[in-house]
């Protein structure tokens, strides 16, 4: 019997592969040696307002959620793809980007911000703000990296800089900074 879905002929994240992490669950890994700068893929998912956000009850679920620039928040547990897998590292090898596409909607999307070899897990910095005053260890990190904070929270001074430089170009959102969680 033949499904009605048609299945994709091409990844839309080639140079991605999912696998288990040793830092936390699944992670994405390098495919193939990458350059600096190599666009990984977009982050897919159902978007959501502000306003609907605010209406759901997450109950501390494993969440995929990624908020914009323009408080759209993206869920990549609902049509995402594995750049949902992509991990904390306090020193990450990839940075997400967000541009606007062709039809003018805001997107996300990811690129390494150094040389990569095939195999290597891919990292972000979530660099996540904890608007309800939790503490950094509800944030904690297990990334490894040398220089790792022990949390998955902006460094100290990303946010004493939001705090004390009012005449300052405003500091990038974090993508994550009006979660509940």
């Amino acid at each position: 019997m033949k499904s009605r879905h048609k299945q994709p002929t091409t990844s839309s994240t080639p140079f991605i592969r999912v696998g288990p992490s040793g830092v936390h669950g699944l992670g994405a890994f390098a495919t193939r040696d990458l350059p600096a700068e190599a666009f990984l893929g977009l982050y897919e998912g159902r978007r959501y307002t502000k306003q609907e956000i605010a209406t759901k009850v997450w109950d501390d679920q494993l969440t995929y959620l990624f908020t914009l620039s323009n408080h759209e928040t993206i869920d990549g547990a609902k049509g995402g793809n594995g750049t949902r897998h992509l991990n904390h590292a306090c020193e990450p090898n990839c940075e997400a980007v967000e541009e606007y596409d062709e039809a003018g909607e805001l997107v996300l999307k990811f690129q390494t911000l150094v040389a990569v070899d095939a195999g290597d897990e891919l990292f972000i910095d979530y660099s996540l703000t904890a608007d309800d005053g939790s503490p950094p260890s509800k944030y904690p990190c297990h990334c490894g990296s040398p220089n790792c904070r022990g949390t998955m929270l902006a460094p100290l001074d990303e946010a004493v800089e939001k705090d004390v430089a009012p005449d300052a170009a405003p500091a990038r959102p974090s993508p994550f900074s009006d979660l509940p969680w």
